[in-house]
């Protein structure tokens, strides 16, 4: 297998074995954070797939400082957003009535991870409303700042704020009652 190094100068040379090793070296990664971003599992490939192209067309771009797969990830997130604001006219929007009662936040209620599996955290993760659910992952899991968020979401500060408070208070309210489902099952 050919060092990143070597995967970049063959794909800056259009070389499709190179091409193909950067995909089986990283697809799974980068699957797993646009699944995270995606409505379903075919919109997370959806993504991915346009994400390599742009990889493809603008490795050229990749100036050798920094990390080649944090540039990656960038790629996809950024293909995502993108992706999501496209898409955003044909999605069925749940209705702000519908969410309103999770807006209450209360700092005794945090979430205890050590009591859900990796697994039961992000169902509950992808199951947040889409706004919740990309600000909830760019700000918690890939560590952008609020003011980097509203920029590439092109949105507020404060909107970016509001969507991580609610969706933080709409997942502490989903764990609650499914640890309670799960606790009837036992």
């Amino acid at each position: 297998m050919l060092n990143d190094e070597q995967i970049i100068l063959g794909c800056l040379k259009n070389n499709r074995q190179s091409q193909k090793e950067l995909f089986d070296k990283y697809s799974s990664v980068l699957l797993a954070l646009c699944t995270r971003y995606a409505r379903n599992k075919a919109e997370a490939e959806d993504i991915l797939q346009e994400g390599f192209v742009k990889i493809f067309m603008n490795i050229k771009q990749f100036s050798q400082k920094g990390s080649f797969e944090g540039w990656l990830k960038r790629i996809m997130i950024n293909t995502a957003i993108s992706i999501y604001h496209q898409n955003i006219k044909h999605y069925n929007h749940q209705p702000f009535e519908d969410v309103e009662n999770y807006n209450h936040y209360n700092e005794d209620d945090d979430i205890i991870e050590d009591e859900y599996s990796l697994d039961e955290l992000l169902k509950l993760i992808n199951e947040l409303p889409d706004g919740y659910r990309i600000v909830f992952n760019m700000h918690v899991i890939e560590g952008y700042k609020h003011k980097e968020i509203s920029e590439m979401l092109n949105i507020d500060v404060g909107t970016s704020k509001s969507q991580f408070s609610r969706a933080r208070t709409y997942l502490q309210k989903k764990l609650k009652e499914y640890k309670k489902e799960t606790t009837k099952i036992e």
